[in-house]
C-alpha cells in the first residue's frame, strides 16, 4: 500500500512518515523547495518516493506527482498554514483570501487528481488535516478558521461523493501542535498541553488501517490536553 503524504517535509509530515514506514506502507512525500527535499533525504533516504509539486497551484504539477505514484491507495494531505492579526474590519480581502485558498485548494488538487485513482482500485482513504478552530474559533483568525472549516466541509463532501465507492474520507482536528516552529512562536505558553507529532501520527495511520473501516465522514478531534 502506498500512502501520499503531502506536506511529509514538516515536523507533523516527518512524524507521519515516520509511523506509516515503520508501520509497514510504502510513502511518497511531496517536496517543493530544495531544502526540504534535501532534508527528507538525509532523514529518510531511499526509504521514501519524493515528488515535486506545488500544491497551491493548479499548473504546479500536482496531475504529474499524482501519477509517479504507483499502487496509490491513500493521501494523507498536510498542507495548510496559519495566520493571526487583526480583526475582519481591519484584515485585507488578499489576506483573508490566501488562508482561505492555502487551507483548501492543496486538498481540492489532490483529491481531483487521486479519486479516480482510489475509485478504479476499489477504494482506500483520504486523510485531510483541519482543526479545532474549525469547531471552536478563536479571534483574530478569521481567514485560518474559515480555511481549516472549508476544508472539514470538503472533507465531508468528499465522503458524500466517495463512500460508495469504497474511499473512506476523514479529517483530523488538532489544537496546537507541539513543534519547534510553535514553541519559538508562543515560548510563554503550556506546551505540555499541545498535541505531540507523534500522537496525531498515529491517530493517521489508525484511519488509514483496516480496523477503521467503518469510518468516515468523521472529525476526529487531536486536542492533548488543551
Amino acid at each position: 500500500m502506498t500512502v501520499l503524504v503531502a506536506g511529509g517535509t514538516g515536523a507533523l509530515g516527518a512524524a507521519v512518515v515516520g509511523e506509516l514506514l515503520q508501520s509497514g506502507y510504502d510513502c511518497a512525500v511531496t517536496w517543493i523547495v530544495e531544502r526540504e527535499r534535501e532534508r527528507i533525504e538525509s532523514t529518510m533516504g531511499d526509504r521514501v518516493q519524493l515528488v515535486r509539486a506545488n500544491l497551491t497551484d493548479p499548473d504546479g504539477g500536482v496531475t504529474a506527482a499524482v501519477a509517479e505514484v504507483e499502487d496509490l491507495e491513500a493521501v494523507v494531505n498536510l498542507v495548510g498554514g496559519f495566520a493571526s492579526g487583526p480583526l475582519v474590519h481591519e484584515t485585507e480581502l488578499p489576506d483573508f483570501w490566501r488562508m482561505v485558498e492555502l487551507n483548501l485548494v492543496p486538498a481540492f488538487l489532490l483529491a481531483h487528481e487521486a479519486m479516480p485513482r482510489l475509485v478504479e482500485r476499489g477504494g482506500g482513504a483520504f486523510i485531510g488535516v483541519s482543526a479545532r478552530a474549525a469547531v471552536r474559533p478563536f479571534a483574530g483568525a478569521a481567514g485560518y478558521v474559515s480555511g481549516k472549516a472549508a476544508l472539514l466541509a470538503f472533507i465531508q463532501a468528499l465522503d458524500a461523493e466517495y463512500r460508495d465507492q469504497g474511499v473512506r474520507c476523514n479529517a483530523i482536528l488538532p489544537s496546537v501542535i507541539d513543534t519547534p516552529a510553535n514553541r519559538s512562536g508562543q515560548p510563554d505558553a503550556d506546551h505540555s498541553k499541545w498535541v505531540d507529532p507523534a500522537d496525531i501520527a498515529r491517530v493517521v495511520r489508525f484511519l488509514l488501517s483496516e480496523e477503521a473501516a467503518p469510518t468516515s465522514g468523521a472529525a476526529v478531534p487531536v486536542y492533548g490536553r488543551a
